[in-house]
Parts: structure tokens; sequence; C-alpha cells
């Protein structure tokens, strides 16, 4: 099975699960005006080194960005992958970027 993302709204995360279960998450507040704010990512360790993380981070960031949402990056995670993947800089707002070392 092709690793699937879903968005577990009630937990407040977004989550990667492949055909032998959970594997990871990343963690989100909500904010105003659809602001996502990113604040903790957990790869399982049985799970590590698949390219799940990077998964995840692209799903999560193209749910926000189709939602016409913003995102804030604390999760150092989230942001480095932002930072290697700069076209989904446009979803960290430009007064925010320096804050993120973005």
């Amino acid at each position: 099975m092709e690793p699937q993302v879903v968005d577990n709204a009630e937990a407040s995360r977004f989550e990667i699960s492949t055909d032998a279960g959970l594997a990871g998450f990343a963690e989100y507040q909500l904010r105003d005006g659809g602001t996502v704010a990113f604040v903790h990512t957990v790869i399982d360790p049985a799970f590590e080194g698949q390219g799940l993380g990077g998964k995840l981070a692209r799903a999560a960031l193209d749910t926000v960005r189709a939602r016409g949402g913003s995102v804030l990056p604390y999760c150092p995670f989230i942001r480095g992958w932002i930072a290697k993947h700069p076209d989904y800089l446009d979803l960290v707002p430009t007064d925010k970027r320096a804050k993120f070392d973005l």
C-alpha cells in the first residue's frame, strides 16, 4: 500500500500510515484566518529512512495550500523541509519568514 496521509482534525495532526500501521504525524494548531502552526513532527523509528517524513510534510502543506491557508513552521522538521523546497515558501507569510530564518 502506498503511504496515506490524512488530516485527523480531532487530534489536530496530519497522520501518515502504511500497511504496517501509523508511521508518524505532524501536530498543528489552527490560528485565525486559516493559518496552520506546525508544532511537532514524529516518524516512528521503525519507519525511519523510508522518506515518509517528506511525504508527510508535502501532503500536509499541499492540504493547507488547497484550503487557502498559510503556515507557521515552528516545528524544525517542517521548517527545514520548506527551506529545502522553496516552492512551498509562499505558504509562510512574508512578514513571518525572518522569524523562521526562511
